[in-house]
Parts: C-alpha cells; sequence; structure tokens
C-alpha cells in the first residue's frame, strides 16, 4: 500500500471533520491542480494518508484517513453553483478525480512543519521541498515511519 499527505485548511476539512462526519468518510474532491489529480488517481483503497493541516495557526501532521475508493470522476467539476466547477469538464471526458478517505486517528499530537523540517531523514519529503504547493503529494514508507515516530 502506498503513502500520502493530502493538505488542507481546518476550516474547509480538518481531522475533527473526518472523525465526526457521517461513517467518518469525507470525499476528498475540489482539487484542481493537474499534478494534484495525478496523485489522486495513483491512490488505491487502502492507501493511508496524512492529513496536513496548513494555513492556520497550527501548521502540521494532525491525523490519518485511508482511502476507501479508488479515484472516480469529482462530480463538483459539473455543478455551476461550485466554486469547483469547471466548464470544459463533461461527463464524458470529466478532467478532475476525487476519491473517497476514512478516519483512521488522530495523532497523539500534532506535528509542526518546523519539526517535520527538522527531522534527519525528511530532507526529501515533497512537502518541504521548496516551491511546492501541491495539495497532494507522496510519501515514502521510511518518510511515514520518521513522522509517525515523532507523533
Amino acid at each position: 500500500m502506498a503513502k500520502w499527505l493530502v493538505k488542507t485548511e481546518p476550516t474547509e476539512c480538518s481531522i475533527d471533520d473526518f472523525e465526526n462526519a457521517k461513517d467518518q468518510t469525507i470525499p476528498w474532491d475540489g482539487v484542481r491542480n493537474y499534478q494534484a489529480r495525478n496523485f489522486l488517481q495513483e491512490m488505491a483503497e487502502g492507501d493511508d494518508v496524512f492529513v496536513y493541516h496548513s494555513s492556520c495557526k497550527h501548521i502540521g501532521v494532525a491525523g490519518i484517513v485511508r482511502v476507501v475508493t479508488s479515484a472516480y470522476p469529482d462530480p463538483t467539476q459539473f455543478q455551476e453553483n461550485s466554486p469547483y466547477y469547471d466548464p470544459k469538464s463533461t461527463p464524458d471526458k470529466p478532467r478532475w478525480q476525487a476519491v473517497d478517505m476514512a478516519f483512521e486517528k488522530k495523532l497523539p499530537r500534532l506535528i509542526p512543519l518546523d519539526e517535520i523540517k527538522s527531522l534527519p531523514g525528511l530532507e526529501g519529503l515533497a512537502l518541504i521541498r521548496r516551491g511546492n504547493r501541491l495539495s497532494v503529494m507522496p510519501v515514502t514508507e521510511e518518510q511515514w515511519r520518521i513522522i509517525l515516530a515523532n507523533a
């Protein structure tokens, strides 16, 4: 199984939202970056995902969710009233993908970005690469282990 990290603003979707959602499952939709979309397409049922809170007072890895569906066309791309509406997408040729993710657990503590940057072995982590603004990114098994060991 692959490992991933998704970035989210907690005011939009937090680890608490996953925990409190019906069936503790939320569709991960609204991704409008082609590279991030490609990563969503690579996700498979059973993959583990770190939830990273960004653009907030306490930035860092907050918890773990699990992919429970493979990628499917993001329904928000077809909804004219959605901020994620894409008039160039059609049901026959959808541009954007979504996956459903389910709550696994909150980490014992939020692992702050500054700490992540200082941990040996995480130098290649996409999250801390200069200029990386992706909201979905892969995490290696070793990177996953290092982050969890510091939770």
